[in-house]
């Protein structure tokens, strides 16, 4: 009858174990002499693997000149001067990558000891135990790459300015 009784309270103490993950277990009312032991295990383990990979690239060209200035065979020819060629550019990146939602992830696992139940009313000399026993486990990997890649290319050229053969 005991170790039906044992049985019966180990079925019902894992199913709480199931949905609460811990239990809690009583024992009582039990017979002279008698063993009766529980024993309740949760273990929560969780892996989680954050992969972040961003980049920006930007990729510049530009060319930039100014047409050639001549004044040739006049009578009053002045100066000649080619117009100015420029360029510019800029960038302006900015990346970021947060990993901080997983910091919360772990306040579902248990973190204390489960209430360990109660030993009432038993028979003289018996021997009762409860035990239980709650382990969490998580694991976290934050890999995170970031990079920009800026290639610039440019080139400017002003035209040729030539004043000849003028009176």
């Amino acid at each position: 009858m005991i170790k039906q009784l044992t049985r019966a309270a180990a079925v019902t103490v894992l199913g709480i174990g199931l949905t609460t993950g811990f239990a809690a277990a009583d024992i009582g009312n039990t017979g002279h002499d008698s063993t009766n032991t529980e024993k309740s295990t949760v273990k929560n383990s969780a892996t989680i693997d954050n992969d972040n990979n961003v980049s920006a690239s930007n990729s510049n060209s530009q060319s930039a000149s100014s047409g050639s200035a001549n004044t040739d065979e006049n009578t009053t020819g002045g100066d000649a001067a080619s117009g100015d060629a420029s360029n510019s550019n800029s960038l302006n990146a900015s990346l970021k990558v947060s990993n901080s939602g997983v910091g919360s992830w772990g306040s579902g696992m248990s973190s204390g000891a489960p209430s360990l139940g109660n030993i009432n009313q038993t028979g003289a000399e018996s021997s009762n135990t409860i035990t239980s026993k709650v382990t969490n486990t998580l694991k976290v990997n934050n890999d995170n790459n970031l990079s920009v890649n800026n290639t610039n290319s440019q080139s400017a050229s002003s035209g040729n300015a030539s004043v000849t053969e003028n009176t």
